[in-house]
């Protein structure tokens, strides 16, 4: 008798809680019925059991041979954004196929208990006065999408997100412009020759309730060694958030699977030297300048970003990783002096793992590049276990779009705020300074662990350098203008054809306060050799040089660094593989 009357009692809660549950709660149950992660993951399952299908241009010839400048010219139309006639803060826009996006990617729509293909209409384009036949049209579908938000004034739709080309996206949060990019999966990206990239073939977007203040979506991934399912749910803000789930099924064996792989670009800055850039009135060009780790033992590391003259890889074990991101440190508008691309407006991002990723290392690959508008910095963390064809890998994130750089650190630890390098000099007994061959650098620290400190407090710098530089003067001093303190380096390079690696941080009492400054002088290649006299046979090309040293210079890749979103003007078409997205502002 007493069961009977506990059970009814209990069941009249349960239905009485399901009436308390918010409107867009209710909804999101409803909508997770009609469809999750799970459905993509069989999709994904039954995908990675059969052959791999490389996708299928069905561009007609005006399409596929367009200019950047022309496809630029196609933009979405505002009054046919999906869900312009619905109560729901977001709206979708979508790009238009045309150049290398070459092959349409299928882009649906969850509602309630059902979800339904969003089709393909030319009428929600403005083809900029473009010479179009409208018929060549019809065939055709979208290449990505991008989503809208009232993130800066209430009623005015900014764009937040932006999904185009192979698995590439950005986000960006209040007040920010695009900068870097992320991308669902990278495999063998620093292999000569073997980088594949892993495409979204398919796409399904959540529609929001009136209140919802965040996106989900989820997307099929393919390519000819790797299927995935991806949820990721977009929360805008003053930093907007996106959190990552991927289920990853091996087709195939990968020597490197990259994973919350992130892509940049570096031209020029503070941190090193490039005499032909000094006529420019810029200070720096970039979207990052540094790489940050939060190491699974605690430590904190900042590697600051070089333009290299030969492509060159570092690696950090970092087993079980607390977070890692390519940071833009430092948005003062004076860094940058642009008023046109508004560097000192771009977000770093920063990849914060959920549950333990166990044993790995971060990768950092820099190319040359002699203009912003080529991506040239490329970083990832993959595990120690090589990928084999059958398994299948789970990981989560959540990524953090943000200009507040210093709130990721606690307050117990001092950063690098800059980093300076120039040519190193004397103070002659005439007061004139003289170059001497050597390399001066500065690194400023700062933060609360050292802002806090009583006065007098004495800090000492641990600095270790490689067998390729002799150090010849270390000194620390106070630096009140930033409340932190400078640490100030002279070396002399032995042979500047091979890489100088530098380690720094701050101590008290033996014990680091600061973050390790990991600082690399990339190598300089030797001169290439005079061209040998004309002959009746061409001579075989050369590979690039190969320069020693602790960070592995690696040949040229045969794909290219993926084009910046810098909107200035085109790539060449050799420089450009197939699905590697020009970002549109």
């Amino acid at each position: 008798m007493k069961l009977q009357l506990v059970r009814p009692f209990f069941s009249l809660l349960a239905c009485f809680g399901a009436m308390l549950i918010a409107p867009s709660a209710a909804h999101a149950q409803t909508a997770a019925a009609a469809f999750s992660l799970d459905d993509v993951a069989a999709r994904a399952k039954a995908l990675a059991a059969a052959p791999y299908a490389a996708p299928v241009s069905n561009l007609p010839p005006t399409f596929s041979s367009m200019q950047f400048a022309d496809y630029m010219k196609i933009q979405a139309r505002p009054d046919r954004f999906e869900w312009n006639d619905a109560d729901t803060p977001f709206r979708l826009g979508f790009y238009h196929q045309g150049m290398q996006f070459n092959a349409p990617v299928r882009i649906n729509e969850i509602t309630g208990s059902a979800v339904r293909e969003i089709p393909y209409q030319p009428e929600r384009f403005d083809f900029g006065g473009l010479n179009i036949d409208k018929q060549s049209t019809q065939q055709l579908g979208y290449a990505g999408f991008r989503v809208l938000y009232p993130i800066n004034e209430g009623g005015k739709f900014d764009e937040v997100m932006s999904l185009l080309g192979a698995s590439y996206f950005r986000v960006i949060g209040k007040g920010q412009v695009y900068g870097l990019s992320s991308r669902g999966l990278a495999i063998d990206t620093t292999s000569p020759g073997s980088e594949e990239f892993p495409r979204f073939r398919e796409y399904w977007v959540q529609r929001p309730a009136p209140r919802d203040r965040q996106l989900v979506i989820y997307a099929l991934l393919d390519s000819p060694r790797a299927t995935g399912a991806y949820r990721f749910v977009l929360t805008p803000g003053s930093d907007s958030t996106l959190d990552v789930q991927s289920r990853i099924f091996l087709r195939g064996d990968a020597g490197t699977l990259g994973i919350a792989p992130l892509t940049s670009m570096f031209l020029y800055g503070p941190n090193q030297r490039w005499p032909e850039h000094l006529r420019n009135f810029r200070p720096a060009i970039h979207d990052s300048n540094g790489l940050a780790i939060h190491a699974g033992n605690d430590e904190w590391i900042w590697r600051p970003l070089n333009n290299p003259r030969a492509v060159a890889v570092s690696t950090f074990e970092v087993d079980n990783p607390k977070g890692f991101g390519l940071l833009q440190r430092g948005h003062a508008f004076h860094h940058f002096e642009d008023l046109k691309d508004r560097y000192d407006l771009r977000p770093s991002a920063w990849i914060e793992p959920q549950g333990n990723w166990g044993k790995g290392r971060v990768t950092l690959m820099e190319i040359p590049t002699a203009d912003e508008t080529n991506d040239n910095i490329v970083a990832f963390w993959s595990p120690e276990t090589p990928a084999r064809a059958g398994q299948m890998l789970q990981f989560a994130y959540r990524m953090h779009w943000t200009m507040d750089e210093k709130a990721l650190h606690a307050s117990n630890n001092a950063w690098v705020k800059q980093t300076f390098q120039s040519e190193g000099e004397q103070l002659q007994p005439n007061l004139i300074r003289a170059l001497d061959g050597s390399t001066a650098l500065m690194v400023d620290f700062e933060g609360p662990a050292v802002a806090n400190l009583p006065p007098g407090t004495a800090l000492e710098p641990q600095v270790s350098v490689n067998a390729n530089a002799d150090l010849l003067e270390t000194q620390l001093q106070p630096n009140p203008v930033i409340k932190g303190w400078r640490l100030k380096l002279h070396l002399r390079v032995k042979d500047p054809s091979k890489a100088t690696e530098l380690r720094a941080a701050l101590a008290q009492g033996g014990k680091p306060v600061s973050e390790t400054w990991s600082f690399q002088i990339p190598p300089v290649p030797p001169p290439p050799a005079p061209a040998p006299a004309p002959s009746a046979a061409p001579a075989p090309a050369t590979a690039p040089p190969v320069a020693p040293g602790t960070a592995t210079p690696l040949p040229a890749p045969t794909r290219p660094a993926v084009v910046s979103p810098a909107p200035v003007e085109a790539p060449a078409a050799a420089r450009q593989p197939a699905g590697v997205p020009v970002f549109p502002r």
